[in-house]
């Protein structure tokens, strides 16, 4: 893309708070930033990768961590600092811009957003960059899909996971690239039909761990909701957490 804020530019940032999604519930919020509190500790540091309009950071910030983030995108970053101009943010790719010193007490990245980067490399560069800003002990936690290779019949490429009188959403999948992406058909009122398309690369769990691994860190929490529940067999995501010793 052209637009230096990427597939988050101002026609995204300015309705992105407005989601239905789980993501967006306020319970919801408020139980992911009560665990992400505990991770980072009483008086914790932590760091968001891809920290947006602030979704997380700002309660995050209200329970008492002094939160700082990088992004790429100045729209949403935008709609954060009107929230709590408090925060701050470092500007760029969040696998590879350094936000300070390694003393974060943890590095989060959540709602499958290390599958905006869209290689392999740039995933373990991710890994590397999370490693490099924690201090010893600090942890990194990814939120991410479990791909839903298993909704696929021989030969099927799409699964829908949008279907509405107005709405259309897919997503497509390269099996022997892992790249994947999300599309939109949107009707509007006035008869127009808009497409719109996001890539990704999504990624195992096992390859996170090595990932991990590659990055000095090792594995410590497997959960498939932020109630703790053990990640499965059946889970549609993970949560999981590495440590730095």
């Amino acid at each position: 893309m052209d637009d230096p804020d990427g597939y988050f530019s101002e026609r995204v940032a300015r309705t992105y708070d407005d989601a239905t999604g789980d993501e967006f519930d306020p319970a919801v919020i408020a139980e992911t930033a009560d665990v992400l509190a505990g991770l980072a500790g009483p008086g914790g540091r932590a760091l968001e990768f891809a920290i947006g309009t602030g979704r997380v950071a700002v309660p995050l910030a209200g329970l008492g961590v002094a939160v700082h983030g990088i992004d790429m995108s100045a729209a949403m970053v935008a709609r954060l600092r009107a929230k709590n101009p408090l925060i701050g943010v470092s500007m760029g790719d969040f696998s590879s811009v350094r936000a300070g010193a390694p003393d974060f007490d943890l590095v989060y990245l959540v709602f499958n957003t290390v599958m905006n980067l869209t290689t392999q490399d740039a995933q373990v560069r991710c890994f590397r960059n999370a490693a490099a800003h924690l201090r010893p002990g600090g942890r990194f936690l990814v939120e991410v899909m479990v791909p839903e290779l298993r909704k696929l019949p021989a030969g099927q490429t799409v699964v829908p996971f949008t279907v509405t009188p107005s709405r259309w959403g897919f997503d497509s999948y390269d099996v022997a690239t892992q790249a994947m992406a999300s599309n939109y058909v949107t009707l509007h009122d006035d008869g127009r039909g808009e497409f719109w398309s996001v890539p990704f690369r999504y990624v195992w769990p096992a390859e996170m761990d090595l990932m991990a691994r590659i990055a000095g860190l090792e594995p410590e929490h497997r959960w498939d909701s932020w109630a703790g529940t053990p990640f499965t067999n059946d889970s549609t995501k993970i949560i999981a957490t590495w440590v730095k010793r």
